[in-house]
């Protein structure tokens, strides 16, 4: 067990997690496993059958009201009005100066209704944003105990997802959430992922999370599922070049420094943060959020490192480590925007030892690779 584990919350299955002989470490203000069988394993299964990741640490907010969508246009970057019923999107919720205060999923389950899916250390801070600008016509409920969640998630999802359901729905559709009655009660099913991987995010009742987990570890075995935990989670999100909020993102750093523009709506009238990021857009960012790639045998880079080219210093990484897939170090760092092209060479200060790297188009993880 962790460290100092009674003063960090628990999820409905962290008895599991012991049980199977997870490693367990605080993360976000949770007691979560880094990893059962070994970071590398659990990202090769992931990478080339399917894993199963405890994520009932996130948390989950419920919109509701006749003037959801707009209010929800002024908190959010991307454009709500886009999504039908039972469709999702990636969105961001910043500060009056652009910062990423958190990045999020929402999804529409109804007319009025939406589910936001929230980062689990953010969970208590975003709450409190979105309530100080709530309007009266809105209702905002934090449910987030009520939930436990698990992400299935490798090349296999969809073969294992029609097992796992035995004909009772339809598979989701990438950014497509649908709702199922099963005998534990209602739950939610998305299909976003965080890997790079097809995948499932299944949200249930807390007190069906050990059942659940049961029945996807039994109904997965076929496809060569294996548990998994955070580090194998952190590898395959960075070989995507996926963010990290409190690594990448942040209250200083806006989402177009961080290659997001994509989930960013200027078009629309008014959102918070939209005077700064149009600044940018149009303008551009002084520093860009850029992957890179270590050359040769060198440690791994992990958060924090200087980042050094033509003799001074011109950042620090916020990402780093080794990729299994790849075989090499690979990071994330903002650098001036003049240094962040793919093809430029950096060193990676490395306790105390500058070891070369090249800046890489994202994803550095390619598909099919």
């Amino acid at each position: 067990m962790s460290e100092n584990s009674t003063a960090l919350k628990k999820t409905p299955l962290h008895a599991e997690h012991i049980r199977m002989g997870g490693k367990l470490i605080g993360f976000g203000g949770w007691d979560m496993p880094v990893q059962y069988s070994g970071i590398i394993d659990e990202h090769n299964a992931v990478r080339s059958a399917l894993g199963v990741f405890d994520i009932s640490h996130m948390g989950q907010f419920f919109v509701e009201g006749a003037g959801s969508a707009s209010w929800l246009n002024r908190m959010l970057t991307n454009n709500v009005e886009r999504l039908g019923i039972g469709q999702g999107q990636y969105t961001l919720m910043l500060n009056e100066q652009g910062g990423v205060i958190d990045d999020l999923l929402i999804y529409r389950i109804c007319d009025d209704d939406w589910l936001l899916v929230v980062n689990a250390s953010m969970i208590d801070e975003d709450f409190a944003w979105l309530r100080s600008h709530l309007p009266a016509d809105v209702t905002l409920t934090n449910r987030s105990d009520e939930f436990a969640g698990l992400a299935v998630q490798g090349p296999k999802a969809a073969a294992w997802f029609e097992t796992f359901v035995g004909g009772k729905c339809q598979a989701p559709t990438r950014n497509q959430i649908v709702r199922l009655d099963m005998g534990g009660g209602q739950m939610f099913i998305a299909r976003t992922g965080y890997t790079g991987e097809d995948g499932f995010e299944l949200f249930c009742p807390a007190a069906a999370a050990v059942q659940l987990w049961s029945d996807v570890l039994a109904t997965g075995a076929a496809f060569g599922i294996k548990p998994c935990g955070l580090g194998a989670r952190d590898t395959l999100r960075l070989e995507m070049c996926y963010p990290l909020n409190g690594n990448d993102l942040s209250p200083s750093i806006t989402p177009i420094e961080a290659g997001l523009g994509f989930f960013v709506d200027l078009k629309k009238p008014d959102f918070i943060g939209r005077a700064v990021l149009a600044s940018q857009k149009e303008n551009g960012p002084a520093r860009k959020l850029a992957a890179f790639k270590m050359q040769g045998p060198t440690p791994p880079p992990r958060s924090h490192y200087g980042v050094w080219k033509d003799g001074a210093q011109v950042g620090e990484t916020c990402s780093g480590g080794l990729s299994p897939t790849l075989g090499c170090g690979i990071g994330m760092a903002y650098l001036p925007a003049a240094s962040s092209a793919p093809g430029t060479t950096i060193e990676i200060d490395i306790r105390g030892r500058r070891f070369p790297a090249v800046v890489e188009k994202k994803p550095l993880r390619k598909a099919g690779a």
